[in-house]
């Protein structure tokens, strides 16, 4: 279990300060995560990675000369946000463009694209390869839907190699891409990981039991077996690789990187007795073995497992491998030490001048804030509990996610609204920092919520029950459309339009304002509860499969409890527009 921690909303915050205070020859502290602290030589394309906290070495383990210029570091297994993304790249940038590179989950998609996107807008070129590596995730048909897992290390290698010998942006993709092509891996787990400040771990396996290919965050795997000895294990993971070999790849004579990795409270001399195995095995096959990596390079906190990952290389991906690597979790070869950088002007979003709004904004920005007052104190309320059925369907982050989403939106409204906000930029702002802190893909969707609704509001004037259903619906419809879930994924989306639809209907009937949500309140509920019985199609909760039969979707769970909280708001006499 992890047993050292403050307040577990600011335990990746801490960690990261720890981090750099221990590594600051390697890298330096930016908004948003971490880059080198070295030199960089102008027009160099900047790699910049990332994630969520949890897995160190990845991904701030791996800044440094050879290796990546930044990372971006998200909240405990939550992706980081699209703002903290967007100000790493953007100190990391050289001028040559920035490459992306990540797992493959749902909330680092989102919010990479979007500071991709954003920097594309600002003339910055931009690219990504998401790592697709685990063969246990999805089929071979399907290998755009695989996740991430210990592969992200060769190819985050690769593309900083490129990098490093001077391509561009193109040729660092294409690298990237074919080592992604190149990487496959599988891996089993022993026992849960627990995070800070959690009662349980976020999943179990029984004793004497081993969880066949899970994923880094508890995902489903796809058998439960006996524990297997040592030579059992290392023929199962080097048969499940060899059944699927890259395209133009002949086994007998293929040089082949082999990566043992830990993922938290393995011992190293367990993996080594397992390595002996699977070296023993990939000779027998006629491969010919090349660096081989026995250790810890993707973790899970405590998670007791182990992935194996096979690189397929061609020439010029070894050639690139040779490349000296120097990061503060990882050394390779002799690498010539980079003079320190100069300390450089930390590049983050500046916070605009506050436009007052008129005298009846402003009035309704107190609702606002008042609203987001008990957005905090119901996740509050909630937050163990969301966790919990979370850890069951997702990954168990969701009530710490919304936690330091809605305390950071409480925060940034009320200083809005202390300087004279009308209703759109209090919650505006709100929407900004729930999305920054909050990182994940609820973070991000929140985000749309609040900022679409906060359009319709305005900074002059009192909207009317109508005007703020429509700013509800396209809340909905900005949800869909950024994160592509529809009602049945089993999604906050399974809540949010139900919840829209009967706003909208008794909006349109005449109804009040408290009417009109009261209602439409109870319909999110009613729909939440439902998702229990819905298979999960979208985002992280899709490989949990039939397990997540019975529990009911956390961000469906949360948006109804949400509604309901405000609705009673309302109620209680606090309903400023018409």
């Amino acid at each position: 279990m992890t047993r050292l921690w403050n307040d577990p909303a600011d335990f990746a915050d801490e960690m990261i300060d720890g981090f750099v205070a221990a590594n600051a020859r390697s890298v330096r502290r930016v908004t948003g995560g971490v880059v080198r602290s070295t030199v960089v030589p102008e027009g160099q394309v900047a790699v910049v990675i990332g994630g969520g906290s949890g897995h160190y070495p990845a991904f701030g383990g791996m800044v440094g000369q050879g290796l990546a210029h930044g990372a971006a570091m998200g909240n405990l297994f939550a992706s980081p946000s699209a703002q903290q993304i967007h100000a790493v790249a953007k100190t990391a940038d050289r001028g040559a463009g920035v490459f992306f590179s990540y797992g493959n989950y749902a909330g680092d998609v989102l919010n990479f694209d979007a500071a991709q996107e954003r920097l594309r807008a600002e003339g910055i070129e931009a690219s990504t390869v998401a790592v697709t590596d685990d063969i246990s995730s999805a089929s071979i048909a399907e290998k755009h839907k695989r996740r991430g897992i210990a592969g992200d290390l060769t190819v985050f290698r690769s593309a900083s190699a490129a990098a490093e010998r001077g391509d561009d942006l193109a040729a660092v993709s294409a690298i990237a891409a074919r080592a992604n092509e190149r990487t496959r891996s599988f891996g089993v787990a022993f026992s849960g990981c627990t995070l800070p400040g959690a009662p349980e771990p976020l999943f179990t396996v029984p004793a004497g039991r081993m969880a066949v290919g899970l994923g880094i965050h508890g995902e489903q795997g796809i058998d439960e077996t006996d524990i297997p000895t040592a030579d059992e294990l290392a023929a199962l993971l080097v048969e499940k690789l060899l059944a699927e070999i890259p395209d133009g790849v002949e086994i007998s004579g293929a040089r082949v990187i082999p990566i043992l990795n830990g993922l938290g409270s393995l011992k190293y001399e367990e993996m080594f007795v397992v390595y002996r195995r699977i070296a023993q095995l990939l000779e027998d096959a006629g491969i010919v073995i090349v660096d081989p990596h026995v250790g810890e390079y993707c973790t899970s906190f405590d998670m007791a497992g182990t992935s194996l990952t096979l690189f397929w290389l061609d020439d010029e991906l070894e050639q690139l491998w040779d490349t000296p690597v120097d990061a503060p979790a990882y050394r390779r070869g002799s690498v010539v030490a980079a003079a320190q950088a100069a300390a450089a002007v930390d590049v983050a979003t500046t916070e605009d001048v506050i436009a007052p709004g008129d005298a009846d904004s402003q009035e309704l920005a107190q609702l606002v804030r008042a609203a987001l007052q008990t957005i905090v104190d119901t996740i509050d309320e909630h937050a163990d509990e969301l966790g919990r059925i979370d850890a069951i369907a997702g990954d168990g982050d969701h009530g710490i996610g919304m936690r330091r989403g809605s305390h950071a939106a409480l925060a940034a409204g009320i200083h809005a609204a202390e300087a004279g906000a009308g209703a759109r930029t209090t919650l505006a702002r709100a929407a900004d920092a729930w999305a920054d802190k909050a990182g994940g893909t609820s973070g991000a969707l929140w985000g749309v919520i609040l900022h679409t609704v906060a359009v319709r509001l305005g900074d002059t004037g009192r909207p009317d029950a109508q005007a703020v259903a429509s700013g509800i619906a396209d809340s909905a419809r900005g949800v869909q459309d950024y994160g592509k879930a529809e009602v049945g994924d089993k999604t906050m989306v399974d809540a949010l339009v139900p919840f829209s639809s009967e706003l909208t209907t008794a909006a349109d009937g005449g109804a009040s304002l408290t009417a009109s949500w009261t209602t439409a309140a109870d319909a999110a509920t009613r729909a939440a509860v439902a998702t229990a019985d819905l298979l999960p199609r979208m985002g992280r909760a899709r490989s949990h499969g039939e397990h997540a039969i019975g529990t009911p979707d956390p961000g469906a769970v949360s948006l109804a409890l949400i509604a309901t909280a405000i609705g009673e708001l309302l109620a209680a006499g606090k309903d400023t527009a018409s």
